[in-house]
């Protein structure tokens, strides 16, 4: 079975390639990838190399093929899970392992198994530890888009807060506490704000914090403060650049006694400084975007470490559990995938994409693994569509669907490129 696929061999060296699969084994299963969801996370294991944790030293030799948040449909069963899987069901699944203890990840660790491409092998490991999970949503973006809910997932069940005089922890947010999302108006942030509002425990009061109005505004048009307060949150979104003092203004809205949940959602000195700062009695912060960075540090207030009884952790992707949780909350209609994508590409796409991530500007790159198209943002669907009817008949399906991406639109997509899913 021939794949073609996006492999790292090494910092900065990711190669679009076409290769033959070897025969799957009677533990493994051959699986057709539709759609993968672009993360920062490649994006630093691209520029690391070997030196990430997650990517093999003999990377060079055995290149990996990268991408994580992927949706497709199962075609060949290894004999050992043909009472648990049947070819032509869809799939999503969790790339973090934990197999045996070992963090290697799919993705990441893999030759055969990645996001960006359109045949892959799964490994046994990950029917071992339930990781491969039955999608049954409309279309197939929405199983990539799970993933990175499941991550959202993992940081508010993972926080905690003390039981004062005992030697107790009560995990996860305080039920009808107050929380901040800084930097939060990007893809990731975006996915916790329609996690957290939707959740069991959540804050009675959120504000969200950013230096893009433009991101903000986006935000808040699709998850309002109006939607929120019918959950029974206060929401507010709030413009931090230029403000000399932000840290008032964010305890302003909280009230007295600061806040209970802190999640911080970009690496950066001062956001992390800023999120200690507002921490109340017995406060979490979650610093959840890893940097690339190996020394990354910043200033903790220690006496309040001591006195008010603050603590920080953090949170690298989620689990098998979340991810079904994230599934199951999709399937109610209680979150929504599609407000995190704003570009969708082709596989041909995808090395040029990932390469700059960082720089490319809105939400989610959505790539279909079996086409080839330029990454295109949603917003210029209409521009396109004035000289490309495809783009025309794809746009008039978004702007009917509040200008999100659908499932109709990827059918009509993938049907239009004759790709086979």
């Amino acid at each position: 079975m021939k794949t073609r696929a996006l492999r790292l061999y090494g910092k900065n060296d990711l190669r679009l390639e076409e290769f033959e699969l070897p025969e799957i084994k009677d533990d493994e299963i051959l699986a057709l990838v539709v759609s993968d969801s672009l993360c920062m996370s490649s994006y630093k294991a691209m520029l690391q190399g070997a030196d990430h944790k997650r990517v093999p030293n003999d990377v060079a030799e055995r290149p990996i093929i990268i991408g994580h948040e992927f949706c497709g449909k199962l075609v060949k069963i290894g004999k050992k899970w043909a009472h648990k899987f049947h070819a032509g069901e869809k799939f999503s699944i969790q790339p973090a392992l934990n197999y045996k203890g070992r963090i290697d990840s799919i993705g990441y660790s893999y030759q055969y198994a990645g996001g960006d491409a359109t045949y892959i092998i799964i490994p046994n490991e990950a029917m071992e530890m339930d990781c491969l999970l039955p999608y049954n949503g409309d279309g197939y973006f929405g199983g990539s888009i799970a993933e990175p809910f499941s991550c959202v997932a993992d940081a508010f069940h993972a926080m905690y807060h003390t039981v004062p005089g005992k030697y107790e922890h009560i995990m996860g947010v305080k039920k009808g506490g107050k929380m901040a999302i800084l930097a939060g108006a990007g893809p990731m942030g975006l996915a916790a704000i329609d996690y957290i509002i939707h959740a069991d425990p959540r804050p009675s009061k959120l504000v969200v914090t950013d230096i893009d109005q433009t991101r903000l505004s986006r935000a808040a048009s699709l998850l309002s403060p109006a939607a929120a307060e019918k959950l029974g949150v206060e929401l507010l979104y709030l413009n931090t650049a230029g403000m000399t003092d932000p840290g008032a203004a964010l305890l302003d809205f909280s009230g007295e006694g600061g806040f209970d949940d802190v999640v911080v959602f970009a690496p950066v000195k001062q956001v992390v400084e800023l999120g200690d700062a507002i921490l109340g009695k017995d406060g979490c912060l979650n610093f959840f975007s890893g940097p690339a960075d190996t020394g990354f540090s910043a200033m903790l207030n220690f006496y309040n470490v001591h006195y008010a009884r603050t603590h920080i952790m953090g949170t690298a992707g989620g689990n098998n559990e979340d991810l079904a949780e994230s599934l199951e909350m999709m399937s109610r209609g209680e979150l929504t995938p599609a407000v995190l994508i704003t570009h969708i590409g082709g596989l041909d796409a995808a090395a040029e994409a990932t390469a700059n991530l960082p720089k490319i500007p809105g939400g989610k790159k959505l790539i279909y693994t079996g086409i080839d198209m330029p990454l295109t943002a949603i917003a210029d669907f209409e521009k396109l569509g004035e000289s490309d009817p495809l783009f025309a008949k794809l746009d008039a399906l978004c702007k009917k669907n509040n200008g999100l991406w659908n499932a109709e639109a990827e059918a009509l997509l993938l049907k239009a490129k004759g790709c086979e899913a």
